[in-house]
C-alpha cells in the first residue's frame, strides 16, 4: 500500500523507474495515459512495428509528442524525454533501463522478448497473456534465475484475480473458486470473424468505423480469451481447471456463492479449488440480473468445522451474501481498467522485487479445438480464426494426449482430419522448428515429470 510514497520518493531523488513499452496498441496505449501523470516514473522508450503507431498513440493519449520525443537513449535518460523505435532489442538494451512491458499480442514475440530481458536483467511485466500460458511456468523459472520479476499485468483480469486469491489466502479463507465474467452462450464457440459482431451486438458499421479486428475480438467470443486467462490464473495460483473445460455458468453476483461452490454442496464445482467464467446471458439469451460481465471476483469459505461458526455469523453481522448455508461467500470487482492499471506492476517490479502474479507450475493448459467438421490440408488459423478455439484443460490431461496449445495453432496444416469438439494434437499437424516451439517443447519436457507424479 505504499508504492505511490515510494515513486514519489524516486521522483524527489531524481532516480525515476525507468520503463519500456513494446507495442503500442489497445493495451499499451492505455498505459500511456496513464504514465505520463505518474511521479516516479520514465517512460524511456517505445517500440512498435510502426514508431509513426507509436507517436500516433503519444498524441491520442494527451502527450505533446514534439516536446516528449528523444532522439536517443542517452538524451533520454538525461532528460526524461521517450525514444521511439522499431528495434525492440534496442529498447530492452538501453541503459538505465529497469522494466520492459510486453504488450504485443504475439506469443512468439512475447517468449523472445521476456527471454532477452532476462538476459539484460530487465524485469518483465507480461501483458502478452497468451505468451504466459504458452510457455509461462519457464519464463518464471528463468526470471527467478536471472534475479529478475517476471510478472502478469495488473489491471488484466489474471493479475487482478490473482490479487484477490492471495487475500483471500493470507486472510485465512479457503478459495473455493476464481475468475471472471463475460458474455457467453454455448453456440460461440462456433464462432467466426464473420458472425463476431452478431454474437456480440455490435452493428457491423459501428465496428468496422471504429477499426475492430474481427479475429481479435472473436478471442473473446468463442471462449478462447476466457480459457487462455483462466489458465494463466491456474498456473498463478495452483487452482483447478475443470475437466471438461469452463462451464461458463450463467450467474449474477448475488449468486455467486450459491452457484460456484461445489455439486455435493448443490453448487456446479467438481470440487473445491477451482477456476470458473461465469457468463452474463441465460442460456436462452436473456441478460443475467446484475452481471458480472466487466469484473472478478473470488468465491471463499468459512472453516467447515464448529470453530467456523464465528466467520459464518461475521459473514452475517457485516451483509455478506452467501449461500444457504452460510459458509460460503464472495467477493468481486465490477470493473477492470485493463493497461491504465499496469503501472501497479511496473512498480511493484522496480521497487518491491515482487510480481503482480507469475506462474509457479504448469497446472493448466489450453488446447486447440476444432471448431467445425477439419479436413486433412486445411491450415490453421489460430486464435479467433475460423478452424479452432481455445479450451481448458488440465496440464496433466494435455500432457497425456499430446495436445496441440493454441499459443501454435496459427499458420500450420493438418495431416489428418480432425472432428467438430476434438483437440487438435501435435501428431495432426506439420509444424514447423522454430524458438517459441523449442521454448514450449522445453517447458513440457521441464514439467511432464511433476504432471505424472501428482496425477
Amino acid at each position: 500500500m505504499n508504492l505511490a510514497r515510494k515513486l514519489k520518493a524516486r521522483a524527489a531523488e531524481g532516480r525515476p523507474v525507468r520503463v519500456g513499452l513494446i507495442g503500442a496498441g489497445k493495451f499499451g496505449s492505455m498505459f500511456l495515459s496513464q504514465v505520463r501523470t505518474t511521479p516516479g516514473m520514465h517512460l524511456m522508450g517505445i517500440a512498435d512495428l510502426s514508431p509513426e503507431r507509436a507517436r500516433a498513440a503519444l498524441v491520442q493519449t494527451g502527450w505533446d509528442a514534439d516536446a516528449a520525443i528523444a532522439p536517443d537513449f542517452a538524451t533520454a535518460r538525461r532528460t526524461g524525454g521517450t525514444v521511439l523505435t522499431d528495434d525492440a532489442s534496442a529498447l530492452i538494451a538501453a541503459g538505465g533501463l529497469d522494466v520492459v512491458v510486453d504488450a504485443t499480442g504475439s506469443p512468439a514475440a512475447g517468449i523472445a522478448h521476456a527471454l532477452e530481458a532476462m538476459a539484460h536483467g530487465r524485469h518483465i511485466v507480461m501483458v502478452t497473456v497468451e505468451a504466459d500460458v504458452l510457455a509461462g511456468p519457464l519464463l518464471a523459472r528463468r526470471a527467478q534465475e536471472a534475479g529478475v520479476v517476471y510478472a502478469a499485468a495488473y489491471g488484466d483480469q489474471p493479475a487482478l484475480v490473482c490479487d484477490m486469491v492471495d487475500w483471500a489466502e493470507t486472510c485465512g479463507f479457503r478459495v473455493v473458486a476464481a475468475g471472471k465474467g463475460t458474455r457467453h452462450l454455448p453456440a460461440f464457440h462456433q464462432s467466426t470473424p464473420d458472425t463476431v459482431w452478431d454474437n456480440l451486438a455490435i452493428p457491423r458499421e459501428m465496428a468496422q468505423a471504429g477499426g475492430m479486428n474481427p479475429q481479435m475480438f472473436n478471442s473473446f467470443v468463442d471462449g478462447t480469451k476466457s480459457a487462455i486467462e483462466m489458465a494463466a490464473i491456474s498456473n498463478m495460483t495452483g487452482l483447478k481447471a475443470p475437466r471438461d473445460g469452463l462451464l461458463f455458468p450463467p450467474c449474477g453476483v448475488d449468486d455467486l456463492a450459491r452457484v460456484l461452490r461445489p455439486t455435493s454442496e448443490g453448487g456446479i464445482l467438481e470440487e473445491e479449488g477451482m477456476v470458473e467464467v461465469v457468463s452474463s446471458l441465460e442460456t436462452d439469451g436473456r441478460p443475467v440480473f446484475r452481471d458480472l460481465r466487466w469484473g472478478v471476483y473470488v468465491v471463499l469459505a468459512a472453516d467447515p468445522s464448529a470453530s467456523g461458526d464465528y466467520s459464518r455469523r461475521c459473514f452475517k453481522e457485516y451483509g455478506m451474501v452467501t449461500d444457504p448455508s452460510g459458509r460460503y461467500t464472495a467477493l468481486y470487482r465490477p470493473y477492470h481498467l485493463i493497461g491504465m492499471e499496469l503501472g501497479i506492476s511496473v512498480a511493484a517490479a522496480a521497487l518491491r522485487n515482487e510480481a503482480t502474479g507469475t506462474a509457479i507450475g504448469f497446472f493448466s493448459d489450453v488446447a486447440a479445438t476444432a471448431k467445425r467438421d477439419l479436413a486433412a490440408g486445411e491450415v490453421l488459423d489460430g486464435e479467433g480464426g475460423y478452424t479452432v478455439y481455445g479450451r481448458l484443460m488440465r496440464a496433466e490431461d494435455s500432457l497425456a494426449a499430446g495436445v496441440l496449445p493454441i499459443g501454435l495453432a496459427h499458420g500450420v496444416t493438418l495431416k489428418r482430419a480432425v472432428a467438430r469438439g476434438a483437440a487438435v494434437r501435435w501428431a495432426d499437424v506439420e509444424i514447423a522448428d522454430s524458438p517459441t516451439v523449442r521454448v514450449r517443447r522445453e517447458m513440457e519436457a521441464m514439467f511432464a515429470p511433476e504432471r505424472r507424479k501428482s496425477a
